[in-house]
């Protein structure tokens, strides 16, 4: 862990405090146990948690310049809670939901803030198109997040309609993040977004070539959108 702590503070200029090495430690210690029994994530050894989710999901840093952590937190697909449960250690202040469809990874995501006692935390099992029409969720959020989810254009219908307007987006991608991102213009616009930049990522000891890409939401979502559970997936906006 102390490796991990070094690499975040010489490539993202973030010291890890004491405290937040700890619960990373209880967080890495029950995934790996929780996979023996059930599996979360095919990343089951101590480095690749390390790399592969923890520092993967710091990198969020390198695309939030503002002054202040956002307020709230909207993770999409967050599997075992990555990157939102990473997100919430380092910026306690701010109110995070994970959203996952998946009933075994949503309990480990509830287990795990309880272990670690979060507060400000909401774990739903339920697909995105919901929650996106939930007034509760609706255009509320500072930052909606997703990791490895959905191509772009489905993904901008997930997330733009759960941030309000001057809030961002930030999907988490892999080398096909430029064409993808250029495939999803229309829906990007659709949905009241306006691209902001793709962030080239560089994680030590991988190899893939990952990205984020910020996506500001600049205007109101339509009613309409997102559409039904499995519509934007089937009937992508292209």
């Amino acid at each position: 862990m102390k490796e991990l702590a070094a690499t975040a503070k010489s490539i993202l200029g973030y010291t890890l405090s004491q405290d937040q090495i700890a619960k990373l430690q209880i967080l890495e210690a029950e995934l790996m146990d929780w996979n023996e029994r059930i599996n979360l994530t095919a990343i089951r050894d101590s480095e690749g948690i390390r790399t592969k989710h923890f520092l993967d999901s710091l990198t969020l840093f390198l695309a939030w310049d503002r002054q202040s952590p956002p307020a709230s937190i909207i993770d999409v697909g967050t599997g075992a809670g990555f990157p939102g449960l990473v997100l919430k250690l380092v910026w306690p202040a701010s109110r995070v939901t994970l959203v996952e469809s998946v009933h075994r990874k949503a309990d480990f995501c509830r287990h795990v803030t309880e272990r670690l006692n979060l507060t400000g935390m909401q774990i739903l099992d339920k697909r995105a198109e919901a929650v996106g029409q939930d007034p509760d969720h609706r255009q509320t959020y500072d930052l909606a997040v997703a990791r490895a989810v959905a191509r772009m254009p489905i993904l901008m219908e997930y997330l733009l309609p759960l941030v309000h307007r001057n809030g961002q987006v930030m999907a988490m991608k892999g080398e096909t993040a430029p064409a993808e991102t250029q495939a999803a213009e229309k829906a990007i616009h659709l949905m009241g977004g306006k691209l902001n930049r793709l962030i080239h990522v560089e994680l030590p000891g991988v190899v893939e070539e990952r990205f984020i890409v910020v996506v500001n939401k600049v205007a109101r979502t339509p009613e309409e959108y997102p559409r039904r559970i499995g519509v934007p997936a089937k009937n992508p906006i292209l």
